[in-house]
């Protein structure tokens, strides 16, 4: 079992009375929660550089003459106050696979064929891209475009010759490239499709046996999904079904998708800007942070217009945004109550010393 296919399995877990999308949001908290010690430790590392920053900056211009010494100062300064400037990176290099496996899930068509036309509150459909021209799965038509191309499923149902009972969950090698199209593809008209024998993962002596096979055929422009009887013939196994031409609709519901992403990235980079106020910065700092806090979040907007990302990702990107500003304030709360503690730790021991001293 790959990684997706457990993904996928756990979404379906976590999917309420069948809704997808209340899965997608519950498992974002699940993972983000579950790294929540990560965030943590980032943050706190990235506060220990900014009280150390003045510091630092110090040593770098007394030095900046002699760039040796200066990396030889700047190490021994971290090691005086048990500082590791690369502490704020290793959990985002962790984080980072975790994010990649359930952005590629969602996007998988395993994910597609499943719960691809499942709608959530507004959403119309978990697949839905800005702009797509998505059909009905399982209505036994196709919707298609001339230039279309197409996917298998990753198992197929498989009947024998002499056997009652068919093989359930045949395993098909390559997907992507298992069903062809025979001859044009003209929407409207019936399309012709053939698998090859060797696509089906059975053994040479099944293989010869092999009368049909029913298999998920799923267009991959559409995401449209129709479970098609394979007949074999020629040595190859052949099936038709009647076609129609779908035209390209425009999904506001995504577009909304992506204004709400856009406004909880902005409120992302704000918390993380609050939790850098007391830092000391010049303002070739403050201008540099100022530009990439407005530029991201507006490049990233126009990047999923651009290019089509389903609901369910932006559904997945936007409570991973909420999430990480909730995160951000509290963790932020708490290391400024650290902060506060060893503060008054520090003034108690300075009190307790200038007694001392006015009692000798």
């Amino acid at each position: 079992m790959d990684f997706t296919t457990l993904t996928i399995k756990v979404l379906k877990m976590l999917s309420f009375a069948g809704s997808y999308g209340l899965g997608i949001i519950l498992l974002t908290i699940i993972v983000r929660a579950a790294m929540w010690p990560l965030g943590l430790s980032q943050q706190r590392s990235m506060r220990t550089m900014q009280l150390l920053q003045p510091k630092m900056k110090a040593i770098q211009e007394r030095y900046k003459s002699n760039p040796q010494v200066m990396q030889q100062k700047m190490m021994e300064f971290y090691k005086e106050h048990k500082f590791n400037p690369m502490a704020g990176c290793f959990p985002l290099l962790i984080q980072m696979p975790i994010f990649i496996l359930l952005y590629s899930t969602l996007m998988s068509p395993q994910f597609i064929q499943i719960a691809g036309d499942s709608p959530f509150l507004f959403i119309k459909r978990l697949d839905a891209t800005l702009k797509t021209s998505a059909g009905i799965s399982q209505n036994g038509t196709l919707g298609v475009s001339k230039y279309d191309t197409f996917m298998a499923g990753k198992t197929a149902k498989v009947y024998l010759k002499g056997v009652d009972e068919p093989l359930d969950n045949v395993k098909i090698e390559k997907p992507t490239k298992a069903v062809e199209v025979q001859g044009d593809l003209i929407p409207g008209e019936t399309a012709d499709f053939k698998v090859s024998l060797d696509s089906l993962n059975l053994k040479f002596s099944q293989l010869d046996q092999i009368e049909k096979a029913e298999i998920n055929v799923t267009d991959v422009q559409t995401k449209e999904t129709e479970k098609m009887t394979f007949v074999r013939k020629d040595g190859i196994l052949i099936s038709s079904i009647p076609t129609i031409e779908v035209k390209t609709a425009f999904h506001y519901d995504v577009l909304l998708l992506i204004a709400l992403f856009a406004v909880t990235m902005v409120f992302s980079q704000k918390a993380m800007m609050a939790m850098n106020k007391n830092a000391e910065q010049d303002e070739a700092q403050k201008a540099m942070q100022k530009s990439m806090n407005t530029f991201m979040p507006i490049m990233l907007t126009f990047t999923f217009i651009i290019i089509p990302i389903p609901a369910g990702v932006l559904l997945y990107l936007i409570s991973s945004n909420i999430f990480q500003v909730i995160q951000t304030v509290i963790i932020n709360k708490q290391l400024e109550a650290e902060d506060e503690k060893k503060a008054n730790k520090v003034d108690d021991i300075d009190l307790a010393n200038a007694k001392k001293i006015q009692e000798k």
